[in-house]
């Protein structure tokens, strides 16, 4: 039964990943969201069997069908990192779902739009490295209301409830460090968007935990960057590298593992 279930969410998750897919593309581009989805290069307007997550991908082996112009990987790679997740989030509260269905619902759907807005925010920045205005102010909008609705104990369970002080503070306490290295390097060491994204992390995860995100954001990215020195002849020291994508791996690991390196 927690398999098929998983397996449902999972393939929930890989459709949502496609509409994704198009927001990222889409945004602040000028193109509406709506609308049926074409080729990137010769504009063919693609069929239904060359919209199915991961398959169409697979089947079509990573070429278009009209121009055979290849595919960017982005696309399977959204759909399943979104599978996966939206997976991950019905284990997560699969023993809300069997005790309160309504309760599961809400909780499972409030995180399934954060982490979906997580996942437009990290591809987003990896292409265009910047996080846009909008997302972000979604994202903390979202997070401060889930501060009066949910634990962040590490269960992060449906729990209404008036936040503490700290619960207030936290985003704002995780966002400081962020602005401060932007305000001194003027933009070079970090950027602004960096800060409004910790921001709702901090409110979603809590002081303690997101400050643990925060640490395996920073662990991850000296190790990428150390692999890229070595490995990569066309990467350089004075390479920009978004930062966004680690703070959400960051947020992940801590969200669903409950890695937590501080007792604050």
């Amino acid at each position: 039964m927690i398999f098929i279930l998983t397996i449902i969410f999972l393939i929930l998750g890989l459709i949502i990943g496609s509409f994704l897919n198009v927001v990222i593309l889409r945004l602040n581009s000028g193109r509406s969201l709506g609308g049926r989805s074409a080729c990137m290069s010769c504009q063919n307007k693609l069929v239904w069997y060359e919209l199915i997550p991961i398959f169409s991908f697979l089947g079509l082996g990573g070429r278009c069908r009209n121009c055979q112009t290849k595919i960017s990987i982005q696309y399977p790679l959204v759909e399943l990192a979104t599978g996966i997740i939206f997976g991950a989030l019905f284990l997560k509260f699969q023993d809300v779902f069997f005790a309160n269905t309504f309760v599961f619902s809400f909780t499972y759907f409030y995180y399934a739009f954060i982490f979906s807005l997580l996942i437009i925010i990290t591809v987003y920045d990896l292409r265009h490295k910047i996080i846009p205005d909008s997302l972000a102010l979604i994202l903390g909008i979202l997070a401060f209301i889930g501060l009066f609705l949910f634990k962040t104990d590490g269960s992060f369970e449906f729990y209404p409830h008036l936040p503490a002080l700290l619960e207030f503070l936290s985003g704002l306490l995780i966002a400081a460090p962020f602005a401060l290295l932007w305000l001194v390097s003027s933009g070079k060491w970090m950027g602004l968007g960096d800060a409004k994204l910790a921001i709702g992390l901090g409110w979603m995860l809590g002081l303690s935990r997101a400050i643990s995100g925060i640490v395996f954001a920073f662990w991850i990215g000296a190790l990428v960057g150390l692999a890229l020195v070595i490995f990569s002849k066309k990467y350089k020291i004075k390479s920009e590298i978004p930062f966004a994508p680690y703070l959400v791996l960051g947020a992940l690991l801590v969200f669903f593992f409950k890695l937590h390196l501080f007792g604050i």
